[in-house]
């Protein structure tokens, strides 16, 4: 029987007009059709931790429970990212990202009118995979649609758009739950979503070059999933307003043994998901350690602080408003850097900087009024630490991962960054409801002093290797 044509359709690319594909500019379009995927993946990251406190009021639920609109996106996110990349690379690029934006605006719908926190968790988790199918192919996307020679400029307008959407997620966030409501803050995105679509549709290319079929590991994916899931849902639970330890240790002990169950199966999986011979290379585990550190430091205070507003008596506006000055200085780093910067300060130069700038500013934050708009500065500062640590470092992993492996590599650095954002969200969560609160004892900010400790020491390893490098 053959296919319907409406649905080969829905499984064919469409080609761009032919007026477009003839002018020189065209892959300039297809990179800001890219950018909206960029932007919103950046906004939607940092705007829904304004969410938290109503969304305990509307649902009465506690700061664990609440926790999971954030962490339900950030595991289906790092579970798909590798797989849904191997997808799109055999059955087009421009389709899986197209879907994605239909997938990622439908479920944004349908968090805003969710009846309840699991509907909302759960559709946050279909949310999730629309992001992936996003995420898994904007770099692919933007490199075979640039020219040439301006390809490292196109990244860099990726980067801004990401930065963008980073920056403004506070602000928006602490906005929108102030007026409109906490459903808002999804809604959002259908507008952009909507715009998105269309836009890709005529601005993106075919994908002209597609990988042959590799195999799977769908065995590999459900452990990462399984032990990633279990580890964050044991640090929830453990953050509740009782300790049920055994459930804890139950959960610890289940993501334990899906951790190891992983490890064995990349390495007798024909197509695993993670090259481990890449995780003994030094500079590879020392950056990826890296990554997972910096994004826990970015994130950890888009929890601690609103929760610290709500607690004070403020408003999300407020704390949003305040909140900005970190994705801000970060998004003013990663952009502006190159510009700004000496000319001959190296990666590692940046790296070092970075890591050294974000212990001043954690140092600078624990001094400071705990509630107050004087937050302003050293969240600031962090941010510009953090945004030029975090390219210099994931630069330096990448050259470090031979060639052959580049793709790998980059879902390595995608996997710590998101996990390092789950964890950011997780541990913070955890310290502010079994510590004294914040900022006096510092329970919340001791999380963050040691994911800082990391970072400087990652940073004393990119300083080290220069020294002893030829």
């Amino acid at each position: 029987m053959s296919t319907p044509g409406w649905l080969t359709a829905l499984g064919t690319e469409r080609a761009r007009p032919a007026w477009l594909r003839a002018w020189p500019h065209a892959g300039w379009l297809a990179v800001g059709a890219v950018c909206f995927g960029a932007f919103m993946g950046q906004l939607d990251a940092s705007i829904v931790t304004l969410t938290y406190q109503p969304l305990r009021g509307a649902f009465t639920a506690s700061l664990a429970e609440v926790q999971w609109v954030s962490l339900a996106y950030l595991l289906g996110l790092t579970a798909l990212l590798i797989p849904i990349g191997r997808l799109a690379d055999r059955h087009g690029r421009k389709l899986t990202y197209l879907y994605g934006f239909v997938v990622f605006t439908a479920a944004s719908a349908a968090c805003g009118l969710a009846p309840s926190l699991g509907w909302l968790v759960a559709f946050r988790v279909v949310q999730a995979v629309g992001a992936a199918m996003l995420q898994a192919n904007s770099v692919a996307l933007v490199t075979t649609s640039a020219p040439g020679n301006q390809m490292r400029t196109a990244l860099g307008v990726q980067a801004a758009a990401q930065a963008l959407g980073l920056a403004l997620g506070p602000t928006v966030g602490g906005l929108l739950v102030s007026t409109l409501g906490w459903r808002w803050v999804f809604g959002i995105n259908i507008p952009v979503g909507v715009l998105a679509v269309i836009a890709g549709v005529y601005l993106l290319p075919r994908t002209h070059h597609r990988a042959a079929a590799t195999g799977s590991d769908l065995t590999g994916t459900l452990l990462l999933a399984a032990a990633s899931t279990s580890l964050l849902l044991g640090i929830s639970v453990a953050s509740g307003p009782r300790l049920p330890s055994s459930e804890v240790i139950v959960l610890l002990a289940v993501a334990g043994a899906a951790a190891v169950g992983f490890v064995a199966r990349q390495r007798r999986a024909s197509a695993p998901l993670v090259d481990l011979g890449l995780l003994a290379h030094r500079d590879i585990a020392a950056g990826l350690v890296g990554a997972l550190s910096g994004y826990l430091v970015l994130f950890g205070p888009l929890v601690l602080i609103p929760v610290a507003f709500a607690d004070a008596g403020l408003s999300q506006l407020r704390a949003g408003l305040v909140l900005t000055a970190l994705p801000a200085g970060f998004a003013l780093a990663a952009t502006v850097a190159d510009r700004l910067l000496p000319s001959g300060w190296s990666e590692r130069t940046r790296a070092v900087v970075g890591s050294s700038m974000s212990l001043l500013a954690l140092v600078w934050l624990l001094e400071v009024p705990p509630v107050s708009g004087w937050l302003l500065a050293p969240l600031g500062l962090l941010g510009v630490a953090l945004g030029l640590f975090t390219p210099a470092n994931n630069a330096l992993v990448m050259a470090a991962i031979p060639g052959q492996s580049a793709a790998t590599g980059g879902g390595l650095v995608n996997m710590a960054r998101s996990l390092g954002t789950a964890l950011g969200v997780a541990v913070v969560t955890l310290a502010l409801n079994t510590g004294a609160g914040w900022p006096r004892p510092s329970t919340g900010l001791a999380v963050l002093v040691l994911a800082v400790v990391s970072l400087v020491t990652v940073g004393s390893a990119w300083a080290q290797r220069g020294a002893d490098a030829p």
